[in-house]
């Protein structure tokens, strides 16, 4: 049996929020599904309460306004919190994708969490309504 995991896009409004939205969709109140992108990945991948089978499908409702709070200034955000923490050999690429964000360029973070439910996940399991 398909289980629908739904994120109401009207409370993302923000990253931490997204966080809380999903986990919350999994795992019920409280719950826990990855904090940054990569445990993201990893969560999606299996276990953290997707079942057994894989067989859910993710129901992003209201993904426009999503969209509009995990834009670029949010994605800028980001990559200034990431920039105090990357290693020395990744601070280029950071800086040139923090100056795309904040010049309204580039992929936002809500194109890269579409990219890795699309990329971790079987065709058809996402459905932005």
């Amino acid at each position: 049996m398909t289980v629908t995991y739904v994120i109401d896009g009207s409370e993302v409004t923000g990253l931490d929020r997204f966080w809380d939205v999903i986990g919350e969709a999994v795992n019920g109140p409280g719950g826990y599904f990855g904090r940054n992108l990569d445990a993201f990945a990893d969560c999606l991948r299996g276990g953290m309460g997707t079942p057994d089978d894989g067989d859910f499908v993710i129901e992003w409702r209201g993904h426009a306004l999503s969209a509009r709070a995990l834009g670029h200034e949010e994605t800028a955000r980001h990559l200034r919190g990431l920039s105090g923490r990357a290693h020395a050999s990744n601070l280029p690429r950071l800086r040139q994708e923090l100056a795309r964000a904040e010049a309204g360029l580039g992929p936002t973070l809500f194109d890269r969490l579409l990219e890795i439910i699309r990329d971790e996940t079987a065709p058809g399991t996402l459905r932005l309504l």
